[in-house]
């Protein structure tokens, strides 16, 4: 991190989530907000910077407004499921140069309920103008992208559909221990592979769930530290990157821009993958989750289909990935970088309870997380080290 005042998430929050029937974004936001600042115990009134995405005309100032805060520090960066990792990263440099002093990221969405009722949303048509409009017409959607690299990482290193699967099915074990998550029946992988393919290799339960909901993160500058009503977890290390649009300017299928991100981050954090006791994983897709983690440097490249197999991502396993059973089975609202950025929180304080609590050698808690987004069809990437001490 640049030098200056060290930076600590003091406080995180959900609001409800899941199926919400009854709320609007504004209020998923408002109710985020509010128990995250509780959380930290801090007045709303110390809040001097903010960070939102994905709502209003003017996003953050049309959500600040409805929250109440004048800040004198925005972000409003959009980059997919990255966002909040990047937004992090901006509020850390943003406080430890002495920009802000306490930084609240929010977000919320109603987009099960919104489906479910039949309400006009944003236009998911990516591309309609642009370098975009050229892949346009040949069909790809969002996930078929995602297939396709799918299909590319499975070509060049022998990686397998039952390999793939075993990510959502511990991302559903996981979640079985969540009481928040929204799906927690275990699957097997035999009921993955025989579900309906939804964009080949991918059948239903390899894709993420649809879901309402919304979480705030408050971090802050180390004076504030002293007061706080819980421990803080530190921000240790930071990394961004964006790779591609059109797919055809994306170099490999096989390499996200985490190979960045995470360099980055680890090497401002000064610390090894082989450290991380915790990772949350932005996980729409199952090869999402098995490509950061080779690209992160937890597995050689092409060696993460045998790396996610045998239990390895459950909360006793050898690398506890997406505890709260991740967007396959926890929430999906539409961006998840937020989730996982609470979630690792929740894991660095002890937090999470005793069914889903991460223990790590002589049941210590664990010391180091690791929290990592990406955006769009492997189009961006914000990589955030977190640490108790």
């Amino acid at each position: 991190m640049p030098s200056g005042t060290p930076v600590a998430i003091a406080g995180i929050a959900l609001s409800d989530c899941g199926r919400v029937d009854d709320a609007t974004p504004y209020a998923l936001h408002a109710q985020a907000a509010r128990r995250a600042l509780a959380d930290a115990g801090l007045d709303r009134s110390l809040v001097d910077g903010f960070a939102s995405a994905g709502l209003g005309t003017l996003a953050p100032v049309e959500v600040a407004e409805y929250l109440g805060l004048r800040p004198t520090w925005v972000d409003s960066t959009s980059v997919g499921g990255a966002t909040w990792e990047v937004m992090a990263a901006h509020a850390a440099d943003a406080i430890a140069a002495g920009q802000a002093r306490a930084v609240l990221l929010v977000y919320g969405s109603t987009a099960r309920a919104d489906l479910k009722a039949r309400r006009r949303t944003a236009n998911l048509s990516f591309g309609a103008r642009g370098p975009l409009q050229y892949e346009v017409p040949y069909g790809h959607t969002l996930v078929s992208k995602y297939a396709m690299a799918a299909r590319r990482h499975m070509h060049q290193y022998g990686t397998t559909l039952e390999q793939l699967a075993e990510i959502a099915v511990q991302a559903r074990m996981n979640a079985a221990a969540n009481p928040d998550a929204m799906y927690r029946t275990p699957i097997t992988v035999d009921e993955v592979l025989s579900g309906p393919v939804i964009a080949d290799p991918f059948t239903k339960l390899h894709c993420c769930i649809r879901s309402d909901g919304g979480c705030a993160v408050l971090l802050v500058a180390g004076e504030y530290v002293r007061d706080l009503p819980r421990p803080p977890v530190w921000v240790l290390g930071t990394g961004t990157a964006v790779s591609h649009a059109a797919m055809s300017e994306w170099d490999d299928f096989t390499v996200s821009p985490a190979a960045v991100s995470g360099r980055l981050a680890f090497g401002r954090a000064g610390v090894r993958p082989a450290e991380i006791d915790v990772a949350e994983i932005y996980d729409a897709f199952t090869y999402m989750t098995l490509v950061t983690l080779e690209d992160l440097g937890f597995c050689a490249k092409g060696e993460g289909g045998p790396f996610v197999t045998k239990g390895r991502l459950l909360r006793d396993g050898g690398l506890p990935v997406n505890t709260d059973g991740g967007g396959l089975a926890a929430c999906h609202p539409g961006m998840r970088g937020l989730f996982l950025l609470v979630e690792a929180v929740r894991q660095l304080r002890g937090e999470a309870g005793p069914d889903r609590q991460v223990r790590r050698a002589h049941g210590r808690l664990p010391e180091l997380a690791v929290a990592s987004g990406t955006g769009g069809w492997f189009c961006s990437s914000g990589t955030v080290v977190l640490g108790r001490g």
